[in-house]
């Protein structure tokens, strides 16, 4: 095993203390309609699923990548404890890969780097129980105009190094957005709406890193 994987283990600990940011999803209205509406679908199966907050959500993935057998699970506000008690609603659909955003929310939240990447590993671990292939995408940085950015894209990158070691240790796809979408450790202007949110430019961009994870996986 990794020597730095081990190192982050013994940050994470195995069991977490239940602190107010473990039931912040549950008071959001647009989580409750979300999940009310994702319990009604019709769709039995699909290729793929986008799992995220708002920024995941707020891309149109068949479209964008020419697909119909895509699900979009991404809601706005969401982190990593919602994300985790509507898992079943991934697996149910038996995808192929499911690509996964998260962390920005957490981190607004003020949940600590350590605790945000110990849901990130049950999420994966989950996925992979079930025989879904996760892809695991960096966590986008902010841009100067919104708040606290310079702290919190620091923190970005300290859950970005914890993920792409965590990818390559399981052997799952590390695919990192940041690459395409940021400068000097910041979202660019033109990629974003109002610091955070994306540009349709943007998701333009990100297209053209997801269209090779796909097409390797034959989708």
């Amino acid at each position: 095993m990794n020597k730095h994987f081990i190192l982050y283990l013994a940050f994470v600990g195995a069991v977490m203390a239940q602190t107010p940011y473990d039931s912040l999803y549950l008071k959001s209205t647009v989580y409750k309609n979300m999940i009310a509406q994702f319990e009604l679908t019709k769709v039995v199966s699909a290729d793929v699923v986008f799992l995220g907050n708002s920024i995941t959500f707020g891309g149109a993935w068949n479209e964008l990548l020419g697909r119909e057998r895509i699900i979009n699970r991404g809601i706005g506000s969401d982190n990593t404890v919602g994300m985790l008690h509507r898992l079943h609603q991934v697996y149910l659909l038996q995808p192929k890969l499911c690509f996964i955003m998260a962390g920005i929310n957490d981190l607004y939240a003020g949940a600590s780097v350590n605790r945000i990447f110990h849901n990130y590993m049950m999420i994966v671990d989950t996925l992979l129980l079930h025989g879904i292939i996760p892809v695991i995408q960096s966590t986008l940085h902010v841009n100067p105009k919104w708040k606290q950015a310079v702290e919190k894209n620091d923190e970005v990158n300290k859950l970005n190094f914890l993920l792409k070691d965590y990818a390559k240790i399981k052997q799952i796809e590390w695919l990192d957005i940041n690459t395409a979408l940021s400068s000097d450790g910041a979202l660019r202007n033109e990629y974003t709406t109002d610091g955070v949110h994306l540009t349709a430019l943007a998701y333009h961009r990100w297209r053209e890193l997801l269209l090779p994870v796909l097409k390797k996986h034959g989708l």
